[in-house]
């Protein structure tokens, strides 16, 4: 399954959408735990968990592993722990969210050009072709050839320090208008286009009846929880397949600006019902903590990094 953050030298557990638990956890720290310092209960982050049909063993397990990646650090009040994000994994975190929120929110403007990724990796080293790969991919690349890979909005210098940050020894980057090409070599050949509009309308076949019931006020407050949860997964998803080619290049009507408005909606809609189930178990663990607790939607501003309290 393809990894959903973006570059970083933060120990992302492997699987990285879906109902794996780690991922979980990061995810609810994002969507109600951000812009703050302080540290929540680890009591409160198992019952958490226990609202996606995790056990209590595995939630537990779960937030040990995270902190031995260094993703979440701990502290103690008398026999009770206490957990928040590291500043590594936060960081990595809010730009990952900024991706989601931002991404199909219009037609990006293109210069025509494409950006170009060469590289070589020998034949002993098949662990960093797969990392190098699956980054690329993230940031929007896609192969045209075996080691070439372009995309026609990657960020330049985020792929340089990508490569730079996994230690790729022989690698080109460019910017560069195509001259000619024909057939595979087409770089818009590098995507299955048909393959992406698919994934977007299964999207909007799967979460529209949600959207109508969050429309008509008929999601509780649990199901919130859940529902805005395993929506953002599916978004998250489909990030990692489109590179946001420019709607001048595909074809009309493309239905990812449908499934961008279904997910702000869904989103957007089930936030303060989802944050009130999240205050609502962090209360029974912390009533001062559980009044912090916050939703961001797609238009929400990042969080200050000056600003919460230290432990």
């Amino acid at each position: 399954m393809m990894e959903a953050y973006v570059e970083t030298e933060v120990d992302f557990p492997r699987v990285q959408v879906g109902p794996n638990p780690q991922h979980l956890v990061l995810g609810l720290f994002t969507d109600h735990w951000f812009g703050t310092k302080e540290y929540l209960p680890s009591a409160a982050l198992v019952e958490l968990l226990t609202e996606f049909a995790n056990t209590q063993a595995s939630a537990r397990a779960a937030i040990a592993r995270l902190a031995r990646r260094g993703l979440l650090e701990a502290t103690k009040t008398g026999r009770r722990t206490f957990y928040r994000l590291t500043p590594d994994a936060a960081r990595a975190l809010e730009q990952t969210q900024r991706r989601v929120v931002e991404f199909r929110a219009g037609d990006r403007a293109w210069d025509g050009s494409w950006t170009t990724v060469l590289f070589s990796v020998p034949d002993e080293r098949r662990d960093l072709r797969y990392v190098i790969r699956t980054r690329l991919r993230w940031l929007g690349y896609a192969p045209l050839y075996d080691s070439v890979w372009v995309s026609p909005h990657a960020d330049r210098d985020q792929t340089v320090e990508l490569l730079e940050n996994l230690g790729v020894g022989h690698a080109t980057v460019l910017r560069a208008e195509v001259t000619y090409a024909s057939g595979p070599g087409d770089p818009l050949a590098a995507w299955d286009v048909g393959a992406i509009a698919a994934r977007y309308e299964a999207f909007i076949a799967e979460h529209e009846p949600l959207l109508h019931r969050v429309e008509r006020g008929q999601v509780g407050t649990a199901e919130a929880l859940v529902a805005r949860t395993n929506v953002k997964d599916a978004w998250l998803a489909l990030i990692s397949l489109d590179p946001e080619l420019p709607e001048g290049l595909l074809p009309r009507p493309w239905p990812g600006r449908r499934a961008r408005s279904l997910f702000a909606g869904v989103y957007d809609g089930l936030g303060p019902l989802a944050e009130a189930r999240v205050r609502q178990i962090i209360a029974r663990h912390d009533a001062a903590l559980a009044r912090m607790t916050r939703h961001r939607t797609t238009t929400s501003a990042p969080p200050d990094p000056t600003q919460g309290s230290t432990p």
